[in-house]
């Protein structure tokens, strides 16, 4: 019997089984009511359904095993019971993963799903077993905004090609971002709102011309135009951390892209970028901290974010650079490793706790 992949590697001890793959089983029947007894802070529908990466389900259950009802074939998901992770689950389609011999006791279960998936949507079909109450939520609320670097695109590779350890998928895990490290430090809940390629105004070379990341916030399903995630009431944080604006910057202007000039594109990013902040502010209300942040030292990204902060007449719109000669990139494409982001997490956890958000 093959093992559980873990980052790549097999996972030796014989605690967990691996899933059982239902070949030509029914669809996993998501209904109303399927979070009844699983927590979850992210974007999810009342069927279960999602897109963002770092999405995650949490349950309890007492007994020797647990089974989780899902539903995608085109992520990635770690497994994780009282703690620890127990396998990673590749694509895994439709599925009833199954742990199986842990002592006769009251366990915790999680999974979160690691990779991008902005093409498709994910379904959760709920925990099945002996299945308790469902964990508290967290009081405290982060929600983090961004692109490649804040999913944590890459994250796992220790070389910046990636063609010949796994590609990007695999290498990827949204659960050890700096955002995910943060809200476990600080005992936040969190939604880890990142999309790829995607900037303020204008996107990665200018790909995709007329849309922007702005396109996607409001969706809960990002494949499906018009979608309007239905915020059930519970979601509303105390801290937001938004990081856009290195694919707007990172590239040169290509001829027939709407900015004629380089200072063009940095008017129209910093009036969008305002209209963006109005947004957050009429949603999550005027307590709400927003922590506009930059990983460059200086440029028209990080003087444009600066100016910003700078303009607003908000004492809780903070401006923070996170430049550090330490920071290695040496992820896939020269995105952050997973050093990065525990150097990263560091940082922001430390600047958070002297800007003592209401929570």
């Amino acid at each position: 019997m093959s093992r559980p992949l873990i980052g790549g590697r097999s996972l030796r001890p014989a605690l967990i089984v691996l899933v059982a793959a239902l070949v030509g089983a029914p669809a996993v029947q998501a209904a109303p009511g399927v979070l009844d007894h699983a927590h979850t802070a992210g974007r999810v529908t009342k069927f279960g359904q999602y897109s963002w990466p770092g999405v995650y389900f949490e349950g309890r259950f007492r007994g020797t095993g647990v089974g989780i009802a899902l539903n995608d074939a085109a992520s990635y998901y770690d497994v994780q019971v009282d703690g620890r992770t127990v396998a990673t689950l590749a694509k895994p389609g439709r599925i009833t993963y199954r742990v199986r011999n842990l002592a006769n006791a009251e366990h915790r279960v999680r999974i979160v799903k690691r990779s991008e998936s902005p093409w498709a949507a994910g379904e959760f079909g709920g925990f099945i077993g002996a299945v308790l109450p469902k964990p508290p939520a967290r009081s405290r609320q982060i929600e983090f905004i961004g692109d490649s670097l804040t999913a944590g695109y890459g994250n796992l590779s220790t070389t910046r090609d990636c063609s010949a350890n796994g590609g990007i998928d695999l290498n990827t895990n949204a659960d050890l971002t700096f955002g995910a490290l943060t809200a476990r430090a600080l005992g936040a809940d969190y939604q880890i709102n990142a999309f790829s390629g995607r900037g303020m105004v204008r996107n990665y070379n200018g790909g995709e011309p007329g849309t922007s990341y702005r396109s996607y916030y409001d969706r809960a399903l990002l494949n499906v135009d018009g979608d309007v995630w239905q915020n059930p009431g519970t979601w509303r944080p105390q801290l937001v951390v938004i990081g856009l604006g290195t694919n707007d910057f990172s590239t040169a202007l290509r001829p027939g892209e709407q900015w004629p000039t380089p200072e063009s594109l940095v008017a129209a990013y910093k009036s969008a970028y305002h209209g963006f902040l109005d947004e957050l502010r009429a949603r999550y209300g005027p307590r709400t901290t927003i922590v506009v942040s930059v990983p460059e030292a200086t440029g028209a990204f990080a003087d444009a974010v600066r100016q910003v902060a700078q303009e607003r007449d908000d004492s809780r719109v903070r401006y923070w650079n996170y430049a550090d000669p330490a920071l290695d990139r040496l992820g896939c494409d020269w995105h952050f490793s997973q050093r990065d982001h525990r150097l990263i997490s560091a940082l922001l956890t430390d600047y958070i706790a002297r800007l003592r958000p209401d929570w």
